[in-house]
């Protein structure tokens, strides 16, 4: 069983902030993969489902981002799961937009959500860091993760999150890369050529000498000017 946990913070306020990308990635594979009801459990709403042969639990925490460990303590928990079962879906300020990386264990990087997750069951778990950007100083970062996204960004953002559904089975069963390979499908799919072949270049016809039509003594005449 793997605990799949979405970072966020709940109400409508913020349902379409940067900040609740990690809910918007739950809630597209709980939509798409025919995931049951949400209930609430754990401080937090819960869906439950299958991907391809795993049993997986969609998690998003309802307690505001800096203590989402509590929930996901709980679960764990309750599941009997370890660290290494969980796999949490969180926005990245230092990745480019609609940029997806998997990473186990490590730091978190000042990110509130991740740290109090660290506080209450360690590091060791996975995380898919998903890229919404910089704004370019960090006296502007509490701002930006908390506004919603633009409208110019809805194209990248939908094929992100059809991306995460597409691999979300691979992501279940362990494997990473071919979780990335299905994201990067969707964000950069290989372009067709549509480049056509130049045209064959029509050969020249040789040019046919033109017929001398002076006489004999002409041609005699001339050499001699």
């Amino acid at each position: 069983m793997k605990l799949f946990v979405g970072l966020g913070n709940p109400g409508q306020k913020y349902a379409a902030n940067r900040h609740n990308i990690g809910f918007m990635a739950l809630d597209r594979i709980a939509e798409d993969q025919g995931f049951g009801p949400w209930k609430s459990k754990f401080q937090a709403q819960i869906t439950e489902g299958r991907l391809g042969s795993d049993k997986v639990i969609l998690l998003k925490p309802q307690t505001f981002m800096n203590l989402s460990g509590q929930s996901v303590g709980e679960a764990m928990r309750f599941y009997k799961l370890t660290p290494e079962d969980v796999i949490v879906f969180h926005d990245e300020l230092d990745l480019a937009p609609g940029k997806a990386r998997a990473k186990t264990g490590g730091g978190h990087a000042g990110h509130n959500g991740l740290r109090s997750i660290h506080q209450h069951i360690g590091a060791e778990y996975d995380r898919i860091r998903l890229g919404i950007g910089h704004p370019g100083d960090k006296n502007r970062v509490s701002g930006y993760v908390l506004s919603d996204f633009a409208k110019a960004e809805q194209n990248w953002l939908d094929e992100l999150l059809r991306g995460i559904c597409d691999g979300a089975a691979k992501l279940a069963d362990g494997d990473a890369g071919k979780f990335m390979n299905a994201v990067a499908l969707r964000v950069n799919p290989p372009r067709s050529s549509t480049t056509k072949p130049a045209a064959k270049t029509a050969k020249a016809e040789p040019v046919k000498p033109t017929e001398d039509a002076r006489s004999p003594l002409q041609k005699l005449a001339d050499k001699f000017r």
